[in-house]
């Protein structure tokens, strides 16, 4: 299914703006290009709640948290990790998406600014996002108002890719107990020869060369990229894991190891729900301009309403 005009215009219009291809540009430049496609999400919805905290970090670094609680309160806890291929992206440009996510989902979002590369390579992220998981996980009555409501861990692209890693390591240490991990279009293998990587029509806002940038930056020792911690479709076992919704793209050249991951972790009896968004290219779920958004954001909200009220009906069993 071809592009929709709406991201056919975007795409035209970023052609025309006479800036480097990714994979071209240095990490300052890059992260300037974010900070200019997270300024044309529109206005923000009000929240109850807006507060900058840090959790205790690894090594005694604190990792900066933003949380956010809608007003009509939180029923959940949803730790949002963003995207930007571990080297850009910020808590300020997500600050819109997780506002929309918070007020869609009545549950309060946690988004983590774990530190990035190529200032702090791999597994820094990865130790600072299992930090803040915890973190919420133990503070759950500060943030919600109880601390008996569902805790999720969601991600786009590496963030995606971080999600999955911490719910991992949730299972292999005994918890924080995840209750719904949210995988958008998310990095699982560093393996850039799938079909998806090397179709001409999915070299769009993410590209095969601007994805090697990346790992490039963010695991420059090629042969750690086949640690799980970095490429969680190589763990062992993906038995236990907590159940997931994932989302690809069709043009995207991420989509086969989502995809991947999905089919790996229903092998494993992990519940999956999988959703191919047909006619949509990475980076639409955050894009909140364009009308894949909404799409994507009407498979999260009921999804995680499902979670709430599964949970919901677990606690009331063990009650009576």
């Amino acid at each position: 299914m071809a592009l929709d005009h709406a991201t056919r215009q975007l795409l035209e219009e970023l052609a025309g703006s006479g800036g480097r291809p990714l994979h071209e540009s240095t990490p300052e430049e890059a992260r300037a290009l974010s900070a200019s496609l997270a300024a044309m999400a529109g206005p923000a919805p009000r929240m109850a709640r807006s507060d900058d905290l840090v959790a205790p970090g690894p090594d005694g670094h604190d990792v900066p948290v933003r949380v956010l609680v809608p007003p009509q309160g939180a029923r959940g806890v949803i730790v949002y990790l963003h995207g930007g291929g571990w080297v850009i992206g910020t808590i300020d440009e997500y600050d819109t998406m997780a506002r929309k996510l918070a007020e869609r989902t009545s549950c309060a979002i946690v988004l983590v600014e774990y530190r990035l590369a190529p200032e702090h390579r791999y597994p820094a992220a990865v130790e600072d996002c299992a930090a803040a998981l915890g973190w919420a996980a133990s503070h759950r009555n500060d943030i919600a108002g109880r601390d008996d409501v569902p805790l999720i861990v969601a991600g786009d692209s590496a963030g995606g890719n971080l999600a999955a890693v911490v719910a991992r390591r949730a299972r292999d240490a005994g918890g924080p107990r995840i209750d719904l991990q949210v995988l958008v279009y998310p990095v699982t293998d560093a393996d850039f020869t799938r079909p998806s990587y090397t179709d001409p029509e999915n070299q769009l806002l993410l590209t095969r060369e601007a994805m090697e940038w990346f790992w490039d930056h963010y695991v420059p020792d090629v042969a750690r990229r086949a640690e799980p911690d970095a490429s969680p479709l190589r763990a062992p076992s993906l038995t236990g894991l907590p159940p997931a919704l994932v989302l690809t793209a069709e043009h995207d050249v991420l989509r086969d190891e989502g995809e991947a991951y999905a089919e790996r972790m229903r092998e494993a009896g992990v519940p999956v729900e999988h959703h191919r968004l047909e006619g949509q290219m990475h980076g639409f779920f955050t894009l909140l301009m364009l009308p894949g958004s909404e799409r994507g954001f009407q498979r999260v909200v009921r999804a995680v309403r499902a979670c709430i009220a599964t949970h919901s009906k677990q606690r009331a069993l063990q009650a009576g």
